[in-house]
């Protein structure tokens, strides 16, 4: 019996895998932050950066800054509060025994690491480093630098002391109907930071996912020369099929659902399978795809899991078995 690892690791190495992959993003993601720097009176957590942030409701549960606070207000002051821990600091060992204690090794295991836009705008808010990008390129460059050389540091000890399968590299420069910057300010000033990452987990054996969210197709072409296998969680407005069709199995597609969408929110549950069953139809031939339907709605708890149900019912049994009955 071929285990989920093994099965995903076909996907990414571009074979046909035995059983049509369900993308498993929180359960096969190890995150392990031992630098988080606490929890503020009101209830806001710290990261090692001193970025006050919590999750929020809106953004299903992801993490967003404090609404007011700007950890940097000038990008040229980044030296002064941009601060990166001593990686060497803390027993890897110790928090790596802790961290996959419970891990099943039948599945794979994801590490993320590596976010450079989104912290710019994050320590700086939106506006303000979108402006940096443009003003002060250098200043931007020679940040990420800063973080990048945290990055591998850490990324070394996961390496080591995890063994994971894959990293991820999480950077969302999209939004829903376009990107958040050009293609030139990618390639000049993010992806090299990227690269060494993607160059440290090549040379160990790994692969590669990238974590984007939004329209983000004019990046592809770079994320699939400097190595990486795979795309999540493929948001709706890019075009899986061409998609699909430029990369065949050497940049696989896990997702292309629309989560937001009329169909997940407004449908009968009927069209609603229907619609499932046509997304399967349409990207599993050939490989690349791993499913990911699901419906993301922050509102009535009890439509959510209705509908999130008809999703894993139909991968169950329809969709799992898909290269099998195809």
């Amino acid at each position: 019996m071929i285990t989920q690892k093994e099965n995903y690791l076909m996907l990414l190495n571009g074979q046909i895998p035995a059983f049509l992959p369900k993308y498993e993003m929180m359960k096969w993601g190890c995150h392990v932050n031992p630098f988080g720097g606490g929890v503020t009176e009101d209830g806001f957590r710290i990261d090692e950066f001193g970025l006050i942030h919590e999750p929020t409701q809106d953004g299903t549960g992801g993490a967003m800054p404090k609404p007011g606070f700007v950890l940097l207000d000038d990008i040229t002051r980044w030296r002064d509060v941009i601060k990166t821990p001593d990686v060497e600091s803390v027993d890897w060992e110790k928090i790596a025994k802790e961290a996959l204690k419970d891990n099943d090794p039948n599945d794979p295991l994801v590490m993320g690491c590596g976010d450079f836009f989104i912290k710019l705008v994050n320590f700086m808010t939106f506006t303000e480093g979108l402006c940096a990008l443009v003003e002060e390129p250098e200043e931007c460059y020679a940040m990420m630098e800063h973080l990048a050389d945290y990055y591998v540091a850490k990324l070394h000890k996961y390496i080591k002391y995890f063994k994971p399968d894959v990293l991820s590299l999480a950077d969302d420069v999209a939004a829903d109907a376009m990107p958040f910057i050009d293609l030139k300010t990618y390639q000049d000033i993010i992806k090299p930071h990227h690269k060494r990452l993607a160059d440290i987990a090549l040379e160990n054996g790994m692969k590669i996912s990238m974590h984007c969210c939004g329209s983000c197709e004019i990046f592809m072409d770079d994320w699939v020369e400097m190595g990486v296998n795979a795309w999540e969680p493929a948001q709706a407005g890019n075009d899986f099929v061409g998609i699909k069709q430029k990369y065949n199995n050497k940049f696989a597609i896990f997702g292309g659902w629309d989560s937001t969408g009329p169909i997940s929110l407004e449908s009968s549950d009927e069209e609603m399978r229907e619609a499932v069953i046509n997304y399967v139809d349409t990207l599993a031939p050939g490989g690349g795809f791993a499913y990911y339907a699901r419906v993301a709605h922050a509102g009535n708890r009890e439509f959510t899991d209705r509908r999130n149900a008809i999703c894993d019912e139909i991968y169950e049994t329809y969709a799992k078995d898909w290269y099998k009955n195809h």
